[in-house]
């Protein structure tokens, strides 16, 4: 379908494809691989281009705000339902700066032609149903947990595409999100260490 949108879509470069022609024993081969060698072209062009946008980086925006929103949505969980206050403040937290980044996020994917999701996906609707139904320590150690293994995934994530990303304005937001994350990754794991021991006694 690469070689058929080359053709259709930019007749102007199927005779770029440096390919020697008349090579083949008829007309036929010679065709179809200008065809194949135009739709190489077409996809290097696109990894490069906007349909970068609209398959990796824009999967990754998805992702984000996915995460995002559940990161919002645990921590106003947080605020009424753990019983540590360090909890309970790590929640309002989350609460805070992950509404604050989907809302950058949403002004650049307004820009960018992309409707991000305004509420939870299945999967992350199943996570913030299990952690409604948990209170006191229980809720602590659990979120907690929670949170040091999301903040490592994350700020793999956001450090991979910000050196990696092909859009210039996502990537910028990955790298200015970065050092809150690894903030937030250091503050779970000292508030998971507390919860932790707070519920051996």
């Amino acid at each position: 379908s690469l070689a058929m949108n080359a053709q259709t879509g930019q007749p102007g470069q199927t005779g770029q494809s440096g390919t020697s022609p008349n090579r083949g024993t008829s007309a036929q081969p010679d065709k179809a691989r200008q065809s194949g060698d135009a739709g190489q072209m077409n996809k290097k062009s696109g990894d490069q281009g906007a349909n970068r946008m609209g398959s990796a980086d824009n999967a990754w925006v998805m992702k984000v705000a996915q995460g995002s929103m559940l990161e919002v949505e645990l921590g106003k969980l947080a605020s009424t339902q753990a019983s540590s206050d360090a909890v309970k403040q790590f929640g309002q937290r989350m609460v805070t700066d992950h509404s604050r980044a989907n809302d950058e996020l949403s002004e650049i994917a307004t820009r960018k032609g992309i409707t991000l999701p305004t509420s939870l996906d299945a999967k992350h609707q199943a996570m913030k149903d299990k952690f409604s139904k948990m209170n006191g320590a229980a809720f602590d150690k659990a979120y907690m947990e929670d949170m040091v293994k999301d903040h490592r995934t994350d700020v793999a994530e956001f450090r991979k595409e910000s050196t990696s990303g092909r859009d210039a304005d996502i990537k910028a937001f990955a790298a200015k999100t970065l050092p809150n994350l690894e903030e937030h990754l250091s503050m779970a794991e000292q508030t998971a260490s507390s919860a932790k021991s707070g519920s051996k006694q």
